[in-house]
């Protein structure tokens, strides 16, 4: 991997900081993906190591909701990124769509909150009067089956197989080295680059994106996996105009498919899928929408939350190295994507000209 001598000006955007800075990115995720593109876009130099291909871990497993109608109650800086998110996620989608020349399935379709129960119905109308403090409108609604519903009208779901795609061609075209299949299994130093079971690359800066995988390359990150079974129905032709939740369950209507989901195990790496699991969300299903009943699922799946102590993501520069993390976003990191993304490309870029390492523009 040639290594782009530092301070070097590229011919890219006027306006911003333009200089080669050799960073590595560990973990083709949505987030990895998102970061080296927002990255490259800056005048960053970026290759991206994945031990499997593009996208195939929790970013393909995700359902790809949107939603901090069904997240949030609290504000916090970790409410105020996702919103941050989701406010541009439709540029985010667009700008992608262009480049890549992909149909991204993306829609902000809503998503309805129901309750079966009196007592659930209290638990509605008290969260909604908290999130609305806090920006997150919802109105009162009807569905069949249930004593009470809110809407969220801002919550919306994209494909998250379709963004990976889009987003590996625009890394490419962007400038990016992509290395599929090709293990990270430890950083050099500081951060002066990775090992691989290939061999040694060398480095100015390493971003560590490997979600759940993280603490595998940063001992110190307090970071496990969350299983969760996800299953879905293809061209069922059963209607869903929106997102539907009660509790921990969900239907995603995707674009030709309604998936559905989801659980919460602490089962570490285990991949071998549990039927009497699969069983359950297929009842929590068929309850939200009784269409689905007796349909036996297209899809079986299932993926690694990265669940981080104290709830918030990692991201940012690790003080006196130069090891950067984007990782533990948990349930969110589709949602949080484009903020991440931003947030990384920002502070690389203007740490590199504190450092006294390009011309401030």
């Amino acid at each position: 991997m040639a290594i782009a001598r530092k301070g070097t000006k590229t011919g890219l955007q006027s306006g911003v900081c333009q200089f080669f800075q050799m960073m590595i990115v560990v973990g083709a995720g949505i987030i990895g993906l998102s970061s080296a593109w927002r990255l490259a876009q800056n005048g960053v130099c970026v290759t991206i190591f994945d031990a499997r291909e593009t996208g195939a871990e929790a970013s393909w497993a995700g359902a790809g909701m949107l939603a901090p109608g069904g997240e949030f109650e609290e504000s916090s800086l970790l409410t105020q990124m996702a919103l941050a998110s989701l406010a541009v996620y439709p540029d985010f989608v667009a700008e992608l769509r262009e480049i890549s020349e992909i149909d991204i399935d993306f829609r902000r379709c809503g998503a309805l909150d129901v309750a079966f129960a009196d007592s659930d119905a209290e638990a509605l109308t008290h969260r909604a009067a908290k999130q609305a403090a806090i920006g997150i409108i919802s109105e009162s609604a009807t569905h069949p089956g249930t004593v009470a519903a809110r809407f969220y009208p801002d919550d919306a779901l994209v494909n998250p197989r379709d963004l990976t795609r889009a987003l590996r061609i625009a890394c490419l075209r962007a400038g990016v080295q992509i290395r599929e299949h090709e293990r990270v299994t430890s950083i050099v130093g500081n951060g002066q680059g990775v090992r691989t079971q290939k061999g040694e690359y060398a480095a100015e800066t390493v971003l560590i994106a490997t979600g759940a995988w993280s603490a595998q390359l940063l001992p110190t990150a307090k970071i496990k996996p969350v299983r969760g079974h996800l299953v879905a129905w293809n061209n069922c032709n059963v209607t869903l105009g929106s997102i539907l939740r009660n509790g921990s369950a969900y239907l995603v209507p995707r674009r030709g498919q309604i998936v559905a989901g989801s659980s919460t195990e602490h089962a570490g790496f285990v991949r071998t899928p549990d039927p009497a699991v699969i069983a359950d969300i297929q009842t929590r299903a068929a309850l939200l929408l009784p269409a689905l009943a007796g349909l036996t699922p297209d899809e079986t799946w299932l993926g690694f939350r990265p669940d981080i102590e104290g709830g918030i993501p990692s991201i940012g520069r690790l003080p006196g190295t130069a090891i950067w993390t984007a990782f533990g976003h948990y349930r969110n990191g589709i949602l949080l994507a484009p903020e991440t993304a931003r947030s990384i490309a920002a502070s690389v870029t203007a740490d590199q000209c504190a450092d006294g390492d390009c011309n401030v523009c």
